[in-house]
């Protein structure tokens, strides 16, 4: 399970009470920086007990900027109430969530007090979804692109093939950088980057095989299919599994 406090030298999970089968133990509110300045990642629900738990895990810090991988209401509904609790713009990649100028996309870095996060674009589970390099801790924030537990859904603004290029981008970055460990929004800490990044690659191609078996077998849709290839698990879980069977029917009709 994710434990709050975990994290790196630099990187404090502050966890959100809103554990589900789709959230898991509940959202990871990340408080970042080295010095009275700090970064936050992903406030969370709008949840206004949370929101001051983590003004109270600041212990006297400045939140300078909050930061959103994506704008999922689970990481980014408290991100206006805490803007205005702690008095510092959000940049998001989506302008609808952005209070302030400044937006935030790939190849972007946002330093606080020479504390650097660099913005790598990884659009797939949602049109909007970015992780964040901490080049000092070799970590990296990955938001609901990879989770500490099981694997991700493609929703209904997201695409697989984009999803596949994200993965692949990850893979390689994780390897020339030397990566130590993933920052999920969900769940626990990951301590090797690259053994997570080709598992989930390596599911991914499983997962498009057993849909073309399950076309062969008759399936007309993607509930027939969710009920034939994920017959294992949770059927809570069937709906954000029939997103992802939507999305790889799509992205099999361009191949």
């Amino acid at each position: 399970m994710s434990i709050d406090g975990s994290g790196t030298a630099h990187a404090t999970n502050v966890l959100a009470p809103n554990a589900s089968p789709m959230t898991l133990d509940g959202t990871n509110t990340w408080v970042i920086g080295r010095s009275e300045r700090v970064i936050v990642v992903d406030p969370g629900p709008d949840d206004e007990a949370h929101l001051q738990r983590v003004r109270a895990k600041l212990g006297g810090r400045r939140v300078e900027i909050i930061l959103l991988t994506h704008g999922h209401p689970d990481h980014s509904g408290g991100a206006a109430r805490f803007a205005e609790i702690v008095g510092a713009p959000v940049r998001a990649l989506d302008q609808r969530h952005r209070l302030g100028e400044e937006g935030l996309g790939d190849g972007d870095v946002v330093t606080v007090d020479g504390f650097e996060l660099r913005v790598v674009g990884t659009p797939g589970h949602s049109f909007d979804s970015l992780c964040f390099w901490l080049p000092e801790d070799r970590a990296l924030l990955t938001g609901d692109t990879i989770l500490g537990r099981g694997t991700t859904v493609i929703a209904p603004d997201g695409d697989l093939a984009d999803y596949l290029r994200s993965l692949d981008k990850l893979r390689a970055g994780a390897e020339v950088t030397e990566a130590e460990v993933l920052l999920p929004g969900h769940g626990p800490i990951l301590p090797d980057p690259v053994a997570t990044l080709d598992e989930y690659l390596t599911h991914r191609r499983q997962r498009l095989d057993q849909i073309r078996a399950a076309i062969r077998a008759g399936a007309r849709d993607a509930r027939e299919i969710v009920e034939m290839v994920y017959a294992d698990v949770d059927r809570s879980l069937w709906p954000a599994a029939e997103w992802s069977v939507a999305a790889q029917l799509n992205y099999l009709k361009t191949l």
